[in-house]
């Protein structure tokens, strides 16, 4: 398989513990590696938009992360911001909790309230399911049909923050998966797309994801990756 696999990451830049210092490092190597966009924390969008400037990397950033509990207004608010100060692409968490309870008015509000700025902006909206926590290929499906008809541009899997912590007190946490990208490919209508996240570490998981219907990846190892492809290339 052929694939330009840089200009198919998302490169992440969102654990907690991140400096300007390493977010201005992590834009950098984005720059290097030709990636097609780095997502930062809200707060570093300026930053990665001045690191970034006069390149092909875009600026994105999440909303509601990492466990979209946040009103829909204040998700919009914080949408609209982060677009003014640079973003355009917008990685939002949608409500866990309502969707395993089955509030799809809800749920379709929340979703639409962003993808509403995407488009005011002119920015990409990616809705994350956190398909980790979700119980059922049938709650994912729907999650599926509501973005599209929120009219959101991708289906994410992860934030890669999506731990549960199990009975014997381990948490438990895979990220993205062959099947998950696929129900998402398949249930999703025309014009969206899936992003695999979580777990998406080697040129190998790269691969994979991609033939299952992935057409972003969103990882912090992209230059594993990217070294992987070259490898692979005979160079």
């Amino acid at each position: 398989m052929s694939l330009d696999i840089a200009r198919m990451i998302d490169h992440a830049l969102l654990a907690p513990t991140m400096t300007d210092d390493q977010i201005r490092e992590g834009c950098e190597l984005a720059r290097q590696l030709n990636v097609a966009t780095v997502c930062v924390k809200p707060y570093a969008v300026p930053l990665a938009a001045e690191v970034l400037a006069g390149s092909e990397v875009g600026v994105g950033t999440v909303i509601g992360f990492p466990h979209g509990s946040n009103l829909p207004e204040v998700k919009a608010l914080e949408a609209d911001l982060a677009c003014r100060q640079g973003a355009v692409e917008l990685d939002m968490v949608m409500n866990v909790g309502k969707a395993l309870q089955g509030d799809w008015d809800y749920v379709l509000n929340d979703i639409a309230a962003v993808v509403a700025v995407g488009q005011k902006r002119g920015a990409v909206t990616k809705v994350i399911l956190e398909t980790d926590l979700l119980t059922s290929d049938d709650i994912i499906s729907k999650l599926c049909e509501i973005c599209t008809a929120a009219g959101a541009d991708y289906v994410k899997t992860s934030t890669g923050f999506g731990f549960t912590k199990q009975a014997s007190g381990d948490y438990n946490y895979v990220g993205a998966t062959e099947h998950h990208v696929a129900l998402m490919k398949q249930s999703v209508g025309p014009g969206v797309q899936v992003k695999a996240s979580g777990g998406v570490r080697t040129y190998e998981d790269a691969v994979k994801m991609v033939a299952c219907g992935a057409t972003r990846l969103g990882t912090s190892s992209s230059a594993a990756i990217v070294q992987g492809a070259g490898d692979q290339s005979g160079y």
